[in-house]
């Protein structure tokens, strides 16, 4: 997996570090925004899609750890890497507790903090479900590509479109970009048009409804 396309948000208030940051990041093929305090890192946060969090805790206008909680709290599943001066085992616990998958203290080393970042996104872009998964009143059956009703009417999925409903179903409040799409379902194909081709066929056949366009962002499950 390369880290082309990739999106992380990064939050830090020390303008050397964060144009530090921002270069090595860049350099190793990610697509960076910055944001120098936490009311401008929510705001990054709730309007556009990240597949990554930088966060560091001491920020101004808004603490590191509170903005990570009002991310969580509106539906926002990026994994997220806390930097941090605080680096004692409670300050750590109380960066896991708050929601981040991984917290490191500072000063740390470059090579490892781009090696967690792989692994986060590694692990977030697993594999897709095999079994079921709820759509509001009905189910998604992985394996055999079958949506089932309350009232036990099926209809029957192509591979692709099984795939993109239950990416969606697996993190139903996170908005996907039609590029997290196209890496987490079509392999990494750059026409972006297939994307809303497979929306539109998924709609056909479950219902306008069943997957929401959320207006310059992208897809998120709807109410299926």
């Amino acid at each position: 997996m390369t880290n082309d396309g990739v999106r992380v948000l990064l939050v830090e208030d020390d303008r050397e570090l964060a144009g530090m940051l921002e270069e090595f990041l860049t350099d190793e093929g990610y697509r960076v925004d910055l944001a120098r305090d936490g009311q401008r890192g929510l705001h990054l946060g709730l309007t556009r899609p990240f597949d990554l969090l930088v966060l560091d805790r001491g920020l101004p206008a808004l603490e590191g750890l509170d903005l990570l909680t009002r991310l969580r709290a509106r539906g926002v599943t990026a994994p997220a890497l806390v930097l941090s001066a605080l680096g004692n085992p409670a300050d750590r616990v109380a960066g896991l507790d708050a929601g981040a998958e991984d917290y490191m203290g500072k000063p740390f080393d470059l090579d490892e903090l781009a090696a967690r970042l792989r692994a986060l996104h590694r692990r977030a872009a697993g594999p897709v479900p095999t079994g079921v998964l709820r759509l509001g009143s009905r189910e998604l059956d992985v394996r055999g590509r079958r949506v089932t009703g309350p009232d036990g009417t099926a209809v029957d999925l192509s591979e692709r479109e099984c795939s993109l409903l239950a990416l969606l179903a697996t993190r139903p409040r996170q908005v996907f970009s039609r590029a997290d799409i196209l890496t987490h379902v079509f392999d990494g194909a750059d026409d972006e048009g297939v994307v809303d081709t497979y929306v539109y066929y998924l709609r056909r056949k479950l219902g306008r409804s069943a997957v929401a366009t959320v207006r310059g962002l992208g897809y998120r499950l709807g109410d299926a």
